[in-house]
This record gives structure tokens, sequence and C-alpha cells, in this order.
């Protein structure tokens, strides 16, 4: 179980660096779901599913689809009509290469029958979670909502397309 945590770590390290020092969005993007995959490997191993399980459904999953549908509609470089170089495959052989040793690790666990053991302590549920954030640390959970909210709020507004009215009838009667 060691190696496999040992293994998604460095994988997760090794995609983001990846990630980082890309130039093209797709390739980016296609790190961070390497990197993303490789953390939820790492909450597993540490005796986390729920957290595992959210990490791959909502972002490598849901919000990692996203992204992919946002890069691929703004068509960031001009050229990228008439040469799509990430469509070659030398450009994928990083992103495959750290998949296929996530995969190699996970096969190697689940083969070995460690696939339910953590590396040390207890098994950490949703209602665990659901406890200690909804008990002591209501607050802080609520503030936090609030503030994705207000980011959420501004991120629409300042990313509106549409121009200014001008000054034609800004209340009152004419």
């Amino acid at each position: 179980m060691e190696l496999g945590f040992y293994l998604s770590g460095l994988v997760a390290v090794l995609a983001t660096v990846g990630l980082i020092s890309g130039s093209s969005p797709v390739h980016a993007v296609v790190y961070l779901i390497v990197s993303l995959i490789a953390v939820a490997l790492v909450f597993f191993a540490l005796g986390a599913p729920f957290a595992g399980a959210l990490e791959i459904i909502v972002y490598a999953g849901a919000i990692m689809v996203l992204f992919v549908f946002v890069v691929m509609m703004l068509n960031l470089r001009p050229e990228a009509k008439r040469d799509p170089l990430w469509l070659r495959p030398g450009y994928w052989l990083g992103p495959s290469l750290l998949a296929l040793v996530l995969l190699v690790a996970l096969v190697a666990l689940i083969s070995d029958g460690q696939a339910g053991m953590t590396i040390d302590g207890e098994l950490i549920t949703a209602r665990d979670i659901g406890l200690t954030l909804f008990g002591p640390w209501l607050i802080v959970v609520e503030l936090a909502a609030i503030l994705l909210l207000a980011a959420l709020v501004t991120a629409s507004h300042v990313g509106r397309r549409n121009k200014p009215r001008g000054n034609r009838n800004r209340g009152g009667t004419r």
C-alpha cells in the first residue's frame, strides 16, 4: 500500500510539473486530469475513500470535462485550425506514461489483496466528514460558501460581453 501511495504522489508531482511547464492548453488539461486522478489514489491510500471518490467524480470528471470544452471552444491560437500539434502522438506521450504508471500501481495493489487497506489510521467515512464540517466548523464552512458565491457573481459580472447602454432613461420619466 505504501508503494502505491508513493507512486501516486510521484505521478501527481510529475503531472503537475508537466502542467506548469507545458505550452499547449489542451496538454495542460490532460496533465491536470492525470494529476487529479493521482491525488485521488493518494486519498484512497490514506484511508479516505469518500474524498478520493469525490476527487475523481467532481474534479477529474465534471470540472475537467468543462475545462476541455472551454479550451476546445476558445481556440486560443489562430494556427490551431491549420496545424493541430496536440493531435500528434508525441504530445500525448507524457500524460500516457504517467497514467500507465498509475494503472500499474492500481492493478498491483488490487492483485495483492491490499485494496481495502490503509497506510495508517482509521477509515474516514462520509458521516465523519459531515460531522466535522458541520459541527465545530459550521461558521467557517458557511463563510466559505458565501465567499465562493461572491466570487461566482463577480466572475459572472466581469465576464459579461454586452456593451453598456449609454445614458438613455436611467430611471425616472422623460
